[in-house]
């Protein structure tokens, strides 16, 4: 509490990336880095989400294909997509995206629920919405981006 009595409001970094025209956002605490995926090896018998394993800076990095994890169509823009390095329980993760955008700094009381209309693929693994100029900020809940156990978000 600050001295004039009134709550400390918390503030949340996260780091805006582009999906199909929508925009999320990942908490910078769960962010380890930010990079273009080189020499993506297919996974035999994998899910399809799963688009293959990686080196990264001598870790094995499993990429996570983000627009076949919600459900989306598949890029036919022909551009490579960008990757956010993630952990989970000891695991690097690669979740393959269209282009990061910046950091942003929001304040935790503007976080709404997921809004009834949000498309139910995606209010899966939403923790809230922002609403921003013109736009909506849908924070994915990382750990239920990644849990593979999850139905299958084109089943929805």
């Amino acid at each position: 509490m600050k001295a004039n009595g009134k709550f400390d409001e918390s503030v949340i970094e996260y780091v805006t990336v582009m999906l199909d025209g929508q925009l999320f956002g990942l908490p910078i605490s769960r962010v380890q880095d930010v990079f273009m995926p080189d020499r993506l090896t297919r996974v035999p018998l994998a899910p399809p989400e799963i688009a293959g394993v990686l080196n990264l800076r001598g870790r094995i990095v499993t990429a996570v294909d983000l627009r076949l994890r919600l459900g989306l169509a598949p890029r036919t823009d022909g551009r490579p997509p960008m990757a956010v390095g993630i952990e989970l329980k000891g695991e690097s993760y690669g979740l393959l995206i269209d282009a990061v955008g910046e950091v942003m700094k929001l304040s935790n009381g503007t976080r709404e629920a997921n809004p009834v209309n949000l498309d139910a693929r995606l209010a899966r693994v939403s923790a809230g919405v922002h609403r921003l100029e013109g736009q909506l900020l849908v924070i994915l809940d990382v750990d239920r981006v990644l849990d593979m156990t999850v139905a299958d978000p084109l089943a929805a």
